[in-house]
């Protein structure tokens, strides 16, 4: 059995697939809200209960995990807004390993490659514009000005749109493409393969190895 180096703590799993599973269940209720043929669903407003239900989780679960893991957070934030050379190599370099298979100019990536920074950064931001405009939208919404309410209704359309179409990529990338062959493996058991560490997060595996020797 290959040798396994810890790509996610437990904590940040749990976050993961909380998170994961309530926007899924926003993603299909609201989709119900933005497409006017399916409105038929929405009957009984059944729909807009689990809607505000997971809305609740998804706001709830990052309050609970921010206290308790502010190195892993700070951390994780900070490398969501830094960028460099090699992220430009790799946008240029994607294409060609994502399509055709071909990593020869495919820069050593840390902890998340480029594209999951990408991911993240959108999670990010998205989080933040949904959470205040969905807020505004839920509590405030005989008191805000119409006017008021059509921008956070335009917001809350935008970021739903960038999110999920990054979303439906990113589990394709994660769970299908035959690259990423160890993705799911990561954030499911916490775990990858040294080798596939070697191969896609080089700089990242270089610095867990350092940390070993000088813990040693």
């Amino acid at each position: 059995m290959p040798q396994e180096v810890e790509k996610y703590r437990k904590p940040t799993r749990i976050l993961h697939w909380v998170h994961m599973v309530s926007f899924c269940l926003l993603f299909l209720t609201g989709l119900v809200l933005f497409i006017p043929g399916l409105g038929i669903i929405a009957q009984d407003s059944w729909t807009r209960v689990i809607h505000r239900i997971a809305a609740a989780i998804f706001i709830i679960a990052p309050l609970i995990y921010i206290p308790l893991n502010l190195k892993a957070t700070a951390k994780g934030i900070k490398e969501a807004f830094s960028w460099g050379i090699e992220d430009i190599g790799w946008l240029k370099a994607a294409p060609r390993y994502y399509f055709l298979g071909d990593e020869s100019d495919m820069p050593p990536q840390g902890a998340m490659n480029t594209g999951q920074k990408l991911w993240w950064l959108i999670v990010l931001v998205s989080s933040v514009v949904f959470t205040i405009t969905g807020l505004i939208m839920w509590f405030a919404k005989t008191t805000a000005s119409p006017a008021v309410l059509q921008w956070m209704v335009f917001l809350h359309d935008i970021a739903f749109i960038g999110a999920s179409s990054m979303l439906l990529l990113h589990i394709y990338l994660g769970v299908i493409h035959p690259t990423m062959t160890e993705a799911w493996k990561a954030i499911y058991k916490g775990t990858v393969s040294v080798g596939y560490a070697k191969k896609h997060h080089a700089k990242w595996y270089e610095e867990v190895t350092r940390r070993k020797e000088v813990k040693s």
